[in-house]
C-alpha cells in the first residue's frame, strides 16, 4: 500500500479485508493535511460503492413484499405524467440493472445545473424526459437511476432513506461509523473526512469536491472497519432470503451489471464487484463469494486517467493467496514523468522549429501554408474534442469540465502548451507568407 500511494502520489488511503468469518484487516494509510494519522476508523467517501447499499434497501422492501422488482416504478407513483409513454414501462428492475432507457446524454447527471436538492424533485425528471431505449434493451449505467431506487425506498417504508439505511442496513450490521448523504457540500464541510485531492504534474492538489447531488447513488461514507462487516455480510448469507440473495448477486440479463454489482467469475469462483468515482475520491471493492474473502481500498484522491487504481485490489488479491503483487512501471509518478518530458519536449521543438522558420528561405506558397495550418491546428482541435471524446471513452458518460480537468490535467496541460507553440509557429509562418507576397509583387513589378 504505501509503495503503491507513494508511486501514485496518493495522500491518504484506507483498506478493507474480510478474510472468512472475520474482519482480517482494517487500517489506514497517510495523513490528513495538519500530519493527523489516518486509522482504520477514518470515515472515507465510497460513491458509487453506495449503489450496492441502495440496491439492497430495494430487495429487502421485496423480501417483506412490499415492492415488486417486475413492476412499473411508475405505479408506485400516481401523480406521474410522463411525456414519453414508455417511462411507464420502466420497472425497478431495469433501473437495478441500468437498463431503464435513460442515460446522461438526455437526461442530465454530474453537469445539471441546479443540481437536484432532494429526492422528490428527483422523481419529476420522468415527466420531462424523452429515454434513449426502450426499457430493458440498453445497458447505460446511469447515476439517477439509483436516486429514483432511494425515492422508492423513502416512499415505501415512509422513512427518509439515510434513516432506513442506517436503522435497516449500517445499525444491523455493525456498522456504525458509516452514514449517508445527500450532496457532497455535506462531505466538504466534515472535519472528520480527509480532504479530496487530484494530481497534476506529480502534485497532488487538495480540493473541494463539486457539488454534486448524490443521495442513493453515490452518498455514503464509510470506514475500513465497517467496510469489512459489510464485505463479510456478503458471503453470510444473512442479508436476504437465499432467492432474493441469488439475484443481488448475479449478473443482469444483458449486461454483468446487475442489481447494485458487477457479476462475474474467475477461477477461484463468483465475484462482485464495483468502483466508487468522486473528483476528489476514489474507492474499490471486489468480493470473492466462493473464496469468502472482500477487499475494499478507499483514496482521498479522485479519478486520474494515470493512476490504476483496481491495480491495489489485485496486489492485495496476490498478498492474500500467498502470492507476490506485481509492479507496474504504468503508475502515475512514471506516467507524469513521461508528461513533463513531453511538455519540455514540445517547448524544445518549439524554439528549434520558431528559429528554422525565421531563418526560411524558400518561398512559402499558398497550398503549403493551408496544409501547415491545417497540422497546426490538431491539438487544439483535440482540446476542443475532449467532452464527446471522453463520453464515446467512457460509455456515454457526460462530465463536467471539472471532472475532465482533474482526470487529465497533465495531457490537457501539454495539449495546452502544444497549442500556443503552434499559435506562435502559425504567426511566423503568416508573416513570411506576407512578406513573400511582397516580394513576389516587387519582383514582377521590377519586371514590367
Amino acid at each position: 500500500m504505501n509503495r503503491s500511494m507513494k508511486a501514485n502520489h496518493i495522500e491518504g488511503a484506507s483498506l478493507a479485508i474480510a478474510n472468512n468469518e472475520e474482519i482480517f484487516y482494517a487500517k489506514g494509510y497517510g495523513t490528513f493535511a495538519d500530519g493527523q494519522s489516518v486509522t482504520g476508523d477514518t470515515p472515507f467517501p465510497i460513491a458509487s460503492l453506495s449503489k450496492s447499499f441502495t440496491a439492497l434497501a430495494v430487495l429487502q422492501l421485496a423480501d417483506k413484499g412490499r415492492i415488486d422488482l417486475d413492476a412499473a416504478y411508475a405505479s408506485y407513483f400516481s401523480e406521474l405524467s410522463p411525456r414519453d409513454p414508455r417511462v411507464r414501462d420502466i420497472t425497478v428492475r431495469h433501473l437495478l440493472n441500468q437498463t431503464s432507457g435513460l442515460n446522461d446524454k438526455i437526461n442530465p447527471d454530474m453537469t445539471r445545473t441546479p443540481q437536484f436538492q432532494s429526492l422528490h424533485e428527483a422523481k419529476r425528471l420522468l415527466n420531462e424526459v424523452q429515454l434513449a431505449h426502450d426499457p430493458g434493451t440498453t445497458y447505460s449505467y446511469h447515476n439517477p437511476n439509483y436516486v429514483l431506487l432511494a425515492n422508492l425506498v423513502e416512499s415505501v417504508s415512509g422513512e427518509r432513506f439515510s434513516d432506513y439505511l442506517n436503522h435497516h442496513v449500517f445499525k444491523p450490521l455493525g456498522m456504525y461509523n458509516t452514514f449517508s448523504v445527500s450532496t457532497t457540500q455535506q462531505i466538504d464541510g466534515n472535519e472528520a473526512i480527509p480532504s479530496g485531492h487530484y494530481l497534476i504534474l506529480g502534485r497532488s492538489v487538495s480540493r473541494s469536491e463539486p457539488l454534486w447531488f448524490v443521495d442513493g447513488e453515490a452518498g455514503i461514507v464509510s470506514t475500513a472497519e465497517d467496510m469489512s462487516r459489510w464485505m463479510l455480510a456478503q458471503y453470510r448469507g444473512h442479508l436476504l432470503s437465499p432467492a432474493l440473495m441469488k439475484q443481488y448477486h448475479s449478473a443482469g440479463a444483458i449486461s454483468p451489471y446487475g442489481i447494485g454489482w458487477l457479476a462475474d467469475q474467475d477461477e477461484t469462483g463468483r465475484t462482485i464487484s464495483h468502483s466508487g468515482i468522486f473528483w476528489t475520491y476514489k474507492s474499490e471493492e471486489m468480493v470473492y463469494l466462493d473464496e469468502q474473502m472482500g477487499i475494499a481500498v478507499m483514496f482521498n484522491s479522485g479519478l486520474n486517467a494515470f493512476v490504476n487504481y483496481s491495480a491495489f485490489i489485485d496486489g492485495i488479491t496476490d498478498i492474500m493467496r500467498g502470492e507476490k503483487p506485481e509492479t507496474s512501471f504504468l503508475n502515475g509518478r512514471n506516467m507524469e514523468m513521461i508528461m513533463i518530458a513531453l511538455i519540455l519536449a514540445t517547448l524544445v521543438w518549439g524554439l528549434y522549429a520558431y528559429i528554422r522558420i525565421r531563418r526560411r528561405k524558400k518561398r512559402l506558397t499558398t497550398g503549403k501554408l493551408i496544409l501547415i495550418t491545417v497540422g497546426r491546428l490538431i491539438p487544439i482541435l483535440i482540446l476542443l474534442s475532449l467532452s464527446p471524446l471522453v463520453t464515446f471513452i467512457g460509455g456515454g458518460r457526460v462530465l463536467p469540465w471539472f471532472g475532465i480537468w482533474t482526470t487529465l490535467s497533465s495531457s490537457i496541460i501539454w495539449l495546452v502548451v502544444w497549442s500556443l507553440v503552434n499559435f506562435v509557429h502559425l504567426a511566423c509562418y503568416y508573416n513570411v507568407y506576407v512578406q513573400d507576397t511582397k516580394n513576389g509583387r516587387l519582383e514582377s513589378f521590377a519586371g514590367f
